[in-house]
């Protein structure tokens, strides 16, 4: 009985590595021959020769990205908004779930503002209203459209609202009790209690903002405003033939000795250097999980 109970585990156990491996061999294998293609000549990237490891290595697509003062303007531009966007979305996200994580007799509106919230993850007016109405704002073609229309996330606040909840009543009665207000019960006994979560949807805000790249295309009238993804997004375009008849015979070899397959596996290392330098530091918090609480009744 204790063999076949034995054997059982070894089986799940290596049915569950094996499911493993090859979900991390799904994630890696990718980014591998991303890296590799970046890398590689064009005529083997055009020819899908390259498979995880470059041939004929070059860095002409990273130049070709690299050497152009308009990518750092619109990487700092991208810097700014998550900076700016994820600290909106740390105050609001924390404030709204904090306050919806009441019962509905401490907050009367409670459940009515919930469903408000839901509906509006769920079903979006479209791209027309929605750009009419930041137009209507004269928001366009400022870092306020880039930031205000995602102020709040919904998703974020509900998976923070249910951490919140989590947590002991018997905590924010007794600081009520010793005289405690909202704002402190909020900031020195909640915040502090959730960071694990907290950090969590941080990272979800940053990653949001830094790899957004379609409203900038609508909502930017200037190419220098454009955020990173944006403008990377238009780099593709300018490598046209139409584009290649205004080119000096300099840049036209230049771009000649990329193509885009390379260019765009280019793009997408440098867009997540970032994301990659952040992660390592806010990776630690998810051991915590997002729906366990730090303290238990």
């Amino acid at each position: 009985m204790v063999g076949r109970t034995s054997l059982s585990n070894r089986v799940i156990d290596g049915t569950i590595l094996a499911v493993l491996i090859l979900f991390t061999l799904a994630c890696l294998i990718p980014l591998l021959h991303t890296v590799a293609v970046s890398f590689s000549d064009k005529t083997a990237a055009d020819a899908g020769r390259v498979v995880l490891t470059p041939i004929k290595a070059t860095t002409a697509s990273y130049s070709k990205v690299l050497d152009d003062t308009q990518f750092f303007n619109a990487f700092f531009i991208s810097v700014k908004r998550v900076l700016f966007g994820g600290l909106l979305n740390f105050a609001l996200n924390i404030m709204m779930a904090f306050a919806l994580s009441k019962e509905p007799k401490e907050f009367r509106m409670r459940n009515t503002y919930m469903w408000f919230l839901v509906f509006t993850m769920l079903f979006s007016g479209g791209i027309v209203p929605w750009f009419m109405t930041i137009k209507s704002y004269g928001m366009l073609d400022s870092m306020w459209a880039l930031i205000l229309p995602h102020a709040v996330q919904v998703f974020n606040v509900i998976l923070l609202m249910n951490f919140f909840r989590n947590l002991p009543k018997e905590l924010s009665e007794a600081a009520e009790i010793d005289g405690a207000g909202p704002w402190y019960i909020m900031l020195r006994l909640f915040v502090p209690l959730s960071l694990p979560a907290i950090a969590t949807v941080t990272l979800f805000s940053i990653v949001f903002h830094w790899n957004s790249f379609f409203d900038g295309l609508i909502l930017m009238n200037s190419q220098d405003h454009y955020p990173l993804q944006t403008y990377i997004q238009t780099l593709v375009a300018q490598l046209s033939a139409q584009a290649m008849t205004a080119m000096s015979p300099d840049q036209l070899a230049e771009a000649m000795a990329v193509s885009n397959r390379t260019f765009n596996a280019a793009k997408i290392i440098i867009s997540m250097i970032p994301i990659l330098l952040i992660y390592p530091f806010i990776q630690r918090f998810f051991i915590h999980g997002i729906t366990l609480g730090s303290v238990k009744e």
